[in-house]
């Protein structure tokens, strides 16, 4: 059993631990060992805590000992962003100019998991300051590899979550998401992922100081788990859902709804506004479908998503206008082409003036209006996550060509991140050598019900990882 520890889902890890199967210290130096043997080949595990994770796994087995009552994520290695604090760790946003800006406390985030027993094992990778581009490649620790193929971009910005999980190095990522940051590296590598209603999860997105950031950053960035399996997924959002005082956005609403009477009601569009589909994606989505519909869920196929034009045009103008001021400043700590991406962005989208964005955001409340309605009629959305296989290594920042081809194929991520409301990336299979995958999108605070169709797909159709990237195949 020992050696096959790293393997077992995060349900299972903690479970074992709760009785006494393992010892926390077997299951955190199972999984250092995962990251000895693939880490280097992965780069997906940046920095490694492993004197701090094999301290807090003897507390815990002194706890258990001692007869104490262990949490739901007794034991269980988790990796964290490289913008997420841990305490007493760097919190570096992959840039040389952070290197030593050690993190005061926990994020709420990681407090949770932390309360929960789960236990940080390493920050993870991202794109420098999250803003170099969705390829996971920082100007500090270089680029992270996609474990079923070296040619393909693992997804970002969590990349580094999304292939620690996929590989066995953790059991779960903590990663975050504001226009599928956590969707879609979940569907490159293969494994499950949760981008939460706005206001879900507490968190707490400030870099320097006192000062919080602008309403496009306070209300798009989410963060949110990755796992191998949408079982662990579920696990992780009842431990992360909830308040604290540091975040007055987080809502205490019921991790779970009523039940909706009858067949629950699924539109289905494989391609969202019409821009065009892979033929690849279009089949996952529909192989998706037929699982819901074997599930017994009353599944539609409508003719689109509401308003996405216009969602994608007001969230570009509205993130640019934030972000217009500080550019100057920004841009020289993205190291030698880190601003390729950003400015190709803002060349395109220029900023809002006082009045214009005084209207966008009105803009803003209409769709999101539009959206709840959509949903009404329909509980759950299922559509794809990428509207592409995935692509090569920051093909977003080569030129304007790769940068308008990859913001196209993640608009569904951006619209459901600029609306607000859930979204689950589960897989469906492998398709000439990659994972596919689709995401299911439900109304605000009903993650449960996306949490629910996700799990009925991986039921029909499996789990694709943890994935030895020494052959490509599963470990």
């Amino acid at each position: 059993m020992q050696d096959a520890l790293w393997k077992m889902p995060a349900t299972a890890q903690a479970e074992a631990v709760r009785r006494a199967d393992v010892s926390a210290v077997e299951l955190v130096d199972s999984h250092l060992e995962r990251i000895a043997e693939v880490n280097p080949q992965m780069n997906a595990v940046t920095q490694l805590l492993a004197e701090r994770a094999r301290a807090a796994a003897a507390q815990t087995d002194r706890r258990r000992a001692a007869g104490e009552a262990l949490g739901p994520l007794a034991g269980v290695p988790f990796t964290v962003k490289e913008s997420t604090a841990v305490e007493g760790v760097p919190t570096t946003f992959g840039t040389e100019r952070f290197r030593d800006l050690v993190a005061s406390a926990d994020a709420p985030p990681v407090a949770r998991l932390r309360a929960a027993g789960a236990i940080p094992i390493g920050h993870s990778n991202i794109p420098t300051l999250i803003l170099a581009g969705m390829h996971t490649r920082s100007e500090l620790f270089g680029d992270t590899v996609n474990p079923w193929d070296r040619g393909r971009t693992p997804g970002g910005t969590s990349g580094g979550d999304g292939v620690a999980v996929a590989t066995g190095m953790a059991a779960l990522g903590l990663g975050n998401d504001s226009g599928g940051s956590v969707r879609i590296p979940a569907q490159f590598c293969g494994v499950a992922g949760l981008k939460p209603t706005t206001g879900r999860f507490p968190a707490d997105h400030r870099v320097l100081g006192p000062d919080d950031p602008g309403p496009a950053s306070q209300m798009l960035v989410t963060d949110g788990p990755l796992a191998r399996s949408v079982g662990d997924l579920r696990l992780a959002f009842e431990v992360l859902a909830g308040t604290d005082p540091r975040d007055p956005r987080a809502v205490p609403v019921p991790a779970y709804g009523e039940p909706l009477p009858g067949p629950v009601k699924v539109a289905v569009v494989a391609d969202p506004g019409g821009h065009g589909v892979h033929a690849t994606v279009r089949r996952a989505v529909e192989t998706a479908a037929e699982a819901l519909r074997d599930a017994g869920y009353d599944v539609r196929e409508v003719q689109d998503v509401p308003r996405l034009d216009e969602a994608l045009e007001a969230y570009g103008r509205i993130a640019v206008t934030e972000f217009a001021a500080t550019w100057p400043v920004v841009r020289k700590l993205l190291g030698a082409g880190g601003d390729r991406y950003i400015e190709m962005t803002m060349e395109r989208t220029p900023p809002a003036s006082a009045d214009e964005f005084m209207k966008l955001m009105g803009t803003w409340m209409n769709i999101r209006r539009s959206w709840a309605e959509f949903l009404d009629e329909y509980p759950l959305l299922l559509g794809p996550v990428f509207t592409e296989p995935p692509v090569e290594p920051g093909l977003e920042s080569r030129d304007r060509a790769g940068r308008d081809q990859v913001g196209s194929a993640m608009r569904l991520c951006t619209v459901t991140s600029f609306v607000g409301v859930p979204g689950v990336a589960v897989p469906t299979g492998v398709v000439d050598g990659l994972p596919s995958g689709a995401q299911v999108v439900g109304r605000a605070f009903r993650e449960d019900l996306c949490l629910g169709a996700a799990q009925a797909i991986e039921d029909r159709l499996g789990v694709l990882t943890p994935v030895d990237p020494r052959v490509g195949g599963q470990g």
